[in-house]
């Protein structure tokens, strides 16, 4: 398997790394993903749409994290996890690379757009990937996570 240089990086800064699995981290983060996801559907009934983008994406970020804690791999930076849903579990992460750009559009510029239509399909796609990666992480056993920790090793 290719090395990535931005992993062997992100490892040298100790922002990539291998640890022990752990269910606590994980259910911590499956409930920072819970409380966004309620935030952005709150922000949203009250117009405040730009912020709901921001929560909308961090609702499926969290959720991510939590995932890879469940194997055992600390990851600080935002590219780099959403690259591992694909390498790593052979995931499409062309929807939370989406979310990510937008809320980076929404959150750092002014330049832009946004329509309640838009930010509501928003929230209903990442319930949809949030179930499916609730489902994705209840499936995965102790031979998965052995498995997924050498591929980790080979990417990185």
């Amino acid at each position: 398997m290719k090395k990535i240089n931005f992993f062997i990086k992100l490892v040298k800064e100790n922002k990539l790394e291998l640890v022990e699995p752990s269910e606590e981290i994980m259910q911590s983060y499956i409930e920072k993903s819970e409380s966004s996801l309620i935030s952005a559907k709150i922000l949203f009934e009250y117009n405040r749409l730009e912020e709901a983008v921001s929560m909308a994406y961090y609702s499926m970020y969290h959720l991510l994290i939590g995932v890879l804690f469940k194997i055992g791999i600390k990851c600080e930076n935002h590219s780099a996890a959403i690259i591992l849903m694909n390498k790593l579990f052979g995931l499409d992460n062309s929807y939370i690379s989406s979310a990510k750009k937008e809320r980076i559009d929404k959150q750092y510029y002014v330049d832009f757009n946004v329509t309640k239509k838009e930010v509501k399909n928003m929230i209903k796609e990442v319930e949809e990937f949030n179930s499916n990666l609730i489902d994705f992480k209840a499936k995965i056993n102790n031979k998965d996570i052995k498995k997924y920790r050498e591929k980790f090793k080979k990417l990185v």
